[in-house]
């Protein structure tokens, strides 16, 4: 332990794979209460919902919950977590330059911490404790 918080060892790979574990739960779930709130004020958001790329309000909030809700759930599992995390990547890409582009970063800071966070998950991807790793991990050889 004292190496660990006084001469910055690194954490072991069970430290690791749980760490990565915890951030897709805990940002996966996080997500998910933004896209069950888009589904739960759906009627209301269909008409005024921003188009940042032109495609219809409606459209455009159709994919927004596809990406928080369906994506957030695969994340959460560990399921194809490299190609899930691209929509919500793309989704805060364009809440941070598109949407709130002209904003104050305080308006911007969360869609940014998101956008940081997926990056990380894209590149460690799903990790030990995950359905990619059960479906996908390549046989170890003495």
């Amino acid at each position: 332990m004292k190496k660990f918080f006084l001469y910055d060892y690194p954490l072991k790979s069970d430290g690791q794979a749980l760490l990565n574990l915890f951030l897709r739960l805990f940002i996966g779930a996080l997500m998910l209460t933004h896209g069950l709130a888009k589904i739960m004020a759906y009627r209301e958001l269909s008409a005024v919902f921003w188009d940042p790329i032109g495609i219809g309000s409606q459209v455009s909030l159709i994919l927004s919950i596809i990406a928080e809700v369906g994506c957030s759930v695969l994340l959460i599992f560990g399921i194809f977590t490299r190609l899930a995390v691209l929509p919500l990547l793309v989704n805060m890409l364009v809440a941070v330059f598109v949407v709130h582009g002209s904003d104050a970063f305080a308006v911007r800071e969360l869609a940014v911490l998101y956008l940081g966070v997926y990056l990380v998950i894209f590149f460690w991807g799903g990790g030990r404790y995950s359905v990619d790793n059960l479906l996908f991990r390549k046989k170890k050889y003495p």
